[in-house]
This record gives structure tokens, sequence and C-alpha cells, in this order.
């Protein structure tokens, strides 16, 4: 019988699946098992079969999944060795606190250069993966390392367990959790414990919303301002609620909380706005209308920490924009012209935030977010083209 080929690894690649373990001083547990004191992270290398390099391309998402995406195979393909290390939160970004993700993704660096030998790191931020290799980044380049979460609680983790990498890509990223979330949330809904009740002329989906597209420059403006003033709302709400909790027999607790109506971006339906090659109507989770409450948007369940860490327009710190002026190794940023769910000025704004000039932007013309269509190939060896270009500059 012939031996089938393995569609998640590229022919003439091997795939090596591993864990990242270590114990870090927790009150508490934040994610299923580990008993809140041992951390796993589920790794996947894939390189090319008897061809040794000192060099690592290291992807992490927050919630992770990504081993199997295009662009990871592609660059195997292309004869990169490619990390993708999953965080401790894969799947599952209700109780995520980006602090720890950042723990993380400094724990998968420090084993690829001391077990593994890799003396070159290279990070790649692929959606949300773009912020959070950003930040690092920031973080690794201060050498402070961390001394506690966006909530206040004392976390610690050592400078010396987050060593700076040696170049940031970019790719199909957009500017932070916190800020693309608040682009989307739904303004319309004004009480978080009715959220049937919509105000009909903020709600994008509703026919008798006299605001139509293409919309008029003030109805934009404040939409904006009020997707920013909902943000601030369940913001204080929460730290109300964490702060009774804190002064509680239980300091340590936590609450769980759902928010609806998360993907109301006007952009969505109207492709007057950023034009680009993206298909109108739709978002990359499929019919925008549809993912506004349903059980995938971004947010949907939450605990109060998570909030603040991960959402809160004025308390994540988990932002690309921020920490582009602090970093100074050399950064590509490619941006996907028909991406549906990073728009165009989030990839000029990636750019723009570097505050040196040793950066490098280039557009996939009809790119979608995950490169699928029919030029789904062309376009992923394009990027991958000018990804090698770019690190044999180095």
């Amino acid at each position: 019988m012939a031996a089938r080929s393995n569609p998640g690894t590229p022919r003439g690649c091997e795939r090596i699946a591993y864990a990242v373990g270590f114990q870090e001083n927790a009150t508490y547990s934040d994610v299923y098992g580990g008993g809140g004191a041992v951390v796993g992270l589920d790794c996947h290398l894939i390189r090319p079969i008897d061809q040794p390099c000192d060099s690592l391309i290291v992807f992490m998402h927050p919630v992770g999944g990504g081993m199997y995406l295009p662009m990871v195979r592609e660059l195997a393909r292309a004869g990169h060795h490619v990390l993708w290390a999953n965080s401790r939160y894969r799947g599952a970004d209700y109780a995520l606190i980006m602090e720890k993700v950042a723990c993380d993704l400094g724990e998968a660096i420090c084993d690829a250069r001391d077990r593994l030998g890799y003396t070159r790191i290279i990070l790649a931020g692929w959606s949300g993966g773009g912020s959070l290799s950003m930040w690092y980044q920031a973080l690794a380049e201060a050498g402070q390392g961390i001394a506690d979460t966006a909530a206040g609680d004392p976390y610690t983790v050592d400078a010396a367990r987050m060593p700076p990498a040696d170049a940031v890509m970019m790719l199909a990223a957009h500017v932070s959790r916190h800020r693309i979330f608040t682009e989307w949330i739904d303004p319309s809904i004004s009480d978080e414990t009715r959220p049937e009740m919509r105000n009909p002329e903020l709600n994008l989906y509703d026919p008798t919303n006299p605001n139509q597209p293409p919309y008029s420059a003030d109805f934009l403006c404040t939409f904006a301002e009020q997707q920013v003033a909902r943000n601030r709302r369940i913001t204080a709400w929460v730290r109300d609620k964490l702060n009774a909790i804190r002064t509680s027999e239980s300091p340590w607790g936590e609450f769980a909380f759902t928010v609806h109506g998360t993907m109301a971006d006007p952009r969505w339906l109207d492709p007057s706005i950023e034009p680009s090659d993206r298909k109108p109507g739709t978002c990359y989770l499929g019919d925008p209308r549809v993912v506004n409450d349903g059980p995938v948007g971004l947010a949907r369940f939450c605990t109060l920490r998570s909030w603040l860490s991960q959402w809160s327009i004025d308390d994540a710190r988990c932002d690309a924009i921020e920490a582009g002026g602090r970093i100074s190794v050399p950064v590509l940023v490619i941006g996907n012209t028909a991406d549906d769910a990073c728009t165009p000025s989030h990839t000029s704004r990636l750019f723009e935030a570097v505050g040196h000039d040793r950066k490098q932007l280039h557009m996939v013309k009809g790119a979608t977010h995950y490169y699928t269509g029919p030029d789904g190939a062309a376009h992923l060896r394009e990027a991958s083209g000018v990804i090698t270009e770019f690190l044999s500059a180095l």
C-alpha cells in the first residue's frame, strides 16, 4: 500500500509536537487542569528534514491553535524552521490574562534557545499575535520583566525569562485586541442586563435604522464615540464588581459574564470605509449580523480580570501602537488587501507605529485573512518570498 502524505506537514518537512512545562506561583487557576501552579504549552516545530538552521520563526497567538495555518506550513515548505507555540489559553480566552501570555511566549523562546539550540529568534505575529509580538519585544528590550497584571494583581516574570528577539514580523495583524474589539462592539446596547433592547439608530442590522450605507461622516463619528463609551461602561462595572470581591471573604474570587453584540463594525457593510478588495457584507467569521451575537464573537464570555487585561480600552496593555516606538529590531509588516478581519488602517498603523527606519511594508494584492480562495496558494508564495528576502537581509 502506498504511503499517505501528511496534509498538515509539507513534503520534505517534519513536524515535532512537544510540550514546554514550567511552574509559577499562582493564587488560582484560570486554565483547565494544572492546579494553578503547573503550566503546559503545546508546541509544534515544523522544519525541513536534515537541514539544520540556527534561526527560528516563532509564532504565538493569545488563543493559539494556528499550528496548521497555511502561512506556517508555507514558511516551512520554503525552507524555514518554524515554531507555533500555543499559549496556556489555547482555544479559550474567557479567562485570558495577556501578561501571562507574554510569560508563555518568553518560556517558549527560552526553551527554543536553551534546549533546541536556536541562536536567532524571529517573532512572527499573525493576526492577534501581532500586537503580542510587538508588546513582548518592547518588554524584552526594556529588560524589566512583568510585575503585575492590568487588574493590579501581583504577577512576576523575571526579565531573564523574556529574551528579546532579533526581528519582528507582523503578518495579517491588527493593532491590539482591545482596540479592534472596540472598533467592532455594538454601541446600540446601552444596558448590559437587557442586551435585546437596542437603539435602532445605532443598530447596523436594524432595517428601520435611518442611517444606511454609505454612512455619513457624522454618523461614523457618533458611532465610534458610542463604541468607546460602551467599552468604558463595562469597564466601570467590572472595576466595581472586582473591588467588591476583593473586600469580601474571598478576595481572589472571580465573576464570569457575557458580552452581547461584538461584531458591529460599519466597515463590514460599507466598502467605502477604508476601501480595499474585501467582500462587502461579510467578515472573517462569516455574516457579521450572525456573528454579532453568536458564540464565537470576541469577548463573548469573560471574567473580570480578563476583561481588564484583554478588552478594556483604557486598561489593557498589549498594544502594538504603544509598543512600536520602543523596539529597535528590524520589522516587517505584511498586509492583505482583501483581509476580512484586519482592515487597511491596522496595517498602516502597525507600520507607522515603528519608530525607526529599519522597517518594511508589503501588501499582498487580493489576499484574504487566511489566504483562502482560488489564488490563496499564489498569495502565500508571494508573502513567503517577501519574508525570505527580509530574513536573508538581517
